[in-house]
């Protein structure tokens, strides 16, 4: 049941992201699969199962499964964080097996918008933000995620390897995310509300390179309609 193989080299500026929780909540998918497993079902964990500190009210669908995570060391799968980004949270990240797509749901809701980290390898994948339970109701937005490139040192022993960020904001209050792409070639870890960058903010994100030519474009020709502006007005 390992990850199969190409991972990432794309990253992504992701928008802006929050919750109707009262504070920043990250889901790490840490200390869900036992010692010596590949995969375990999320579940309730995020519901009461997983504790007091880890209940948020928050369920995924039967398919949701959370996966060990390569550290140096321990070697259980096909997929590591490559020791990049929050270091509390390198050893699980959420994946599916069966079907297209898995979902996550707060029957509270949450609004303004999330944020992520994920790995894809060999296939693009989306995220949906609806205003209903596993999928229902309105499409408030969703995200592409492109296809991405494996990178990641030897000691690992993984492809999907490391994870980017990305995120989308929506206007009205959610209930269900769907992470969408193909079985066992895509995985998610450090799903955040209330923060813009998801898991450890101290982690910097770095555009891609489409999006910092488009940047560097608008930027270069902003400045050239200022200086045509105040060459016109000396004359």
């Amino acid at each position: 049941m390992k990850i199969h193989r190409h991972l990432l080299g794309i990253s992504l500026l992701l928008g802006a992201a929050g919750s109707a929780l009262a504070d920043t909540v990250v889901l790490k998918f840490e200390n869900i699969v036992p010692s010596g497993s590949q995969s375990s079902p999320v579940g309730d964990y995020y519901n009461g199962t997983g504790g007091a500190a880890n209940n948020f009210g928050i369920t995924f669908s039967s398919n949701a499964l959370a996966v060990c995570m390569n550290t140096p060391g321990d070697i259980c799968s096909n997929g590591s964080r490559g020791g990049l980004g929050d270091p509390t949270s390198q050893k699980g990240a959420l994946f599916f097996l069966e079907g297209s797509q898995t979902y996550m749901n707060d029957a509270a809701g949450f609004t303004t918008g999330f944020s992520v980290f994920y790995t894809a390898v060999n296939n693009p994948g989306s995220l949906s933000v609806y205003s209903g339970l596993n999928g229902t109701g309105t499409l408030l937005a969703t995200l592409g995620l492109p296809v991405t490139g494996s990178s990641c040192s030897a000691v690992y022993s993984a492809s999907f390897c490391p994870f980017y960020a990305i995120g989308v904001s929506f206007v009205g209050t959610a209930e269900s995310i769907s992470f969408a792409g193909v079985a066992n070639q895509i995985a998610f870890d450090d799903v955040t509300f209330g923060s813009a960058t998801p898991g450890d903010p101290g982690t910097p994100t770095v555009p891609e390179p489409s999006t910092l030519v488009m940047l560097l474009t608008g930027a270069g020709a902003a400045a050239t309609q200022i200086k045509r502006r105040l060459s016109a007005s000396r004359v």
